[in-house]
């Protein structure tokens, strides 16, 4: 799992002007995300970013707000307090700790588990790329 740390802490790694920089750049991708999503019908409840550094400049790389990198549920069904149905990989995640999988050993997902999968992420897929309305 990824670590969530302070930008305290951040600074320390990075230095001040790199943290600031990929604050600003995570704020500016979320709100635009998260404006789209909602004009989807889809919160984004949480998502990662990942940097790195070439030619000292600091870059946005890997995915961007994708199943795999973010919690999206849907906001009709969205209730503070209980765990909403969710289009991302939360569900193969659920599964496997429901089974206890061995980490060091981790099992072959079932032809159910992996078909729910692809109907999850196909549903944030349709949602997102479909006009309102």
């Amino acid at each position: 799992h990824d670590e969530n740390i302070t930008f305290a802490r951040m600074v320390d790694q990075v230095g001040r002007t790199r943290a600031e920089k990929m604050r600003d750049v995570s704020i500016a991708v979320y709100l635009r995300g998260r404006e789209m999503a909602e004009a989807s019908g889809i919160i984004i409840a949480d998502t990662k970013l990942e940097f790195g550094v070439v030619g000292g400049e600091v870059i946005l790389i890997d995915e961007l707000l994708t199943p795999d990198s973010s919690r999206f549920w849907p906001a009709e069904g969205y209730r503070p307090g209980k765990a909403p149905e969710s289009f991302d990989k939360q569900y193969v995640r659920d599964y496997l700790i429901e089974s206890r999988w061995d980490p060091a050993n981790p099992p072959n997902l079932p032809p159910e588990v992996v078909r729910k999968t692809q109907e999850k992420y196909a549903e944030a897929l349709r949602r997102l790329t479909t006009a309102p309305g």
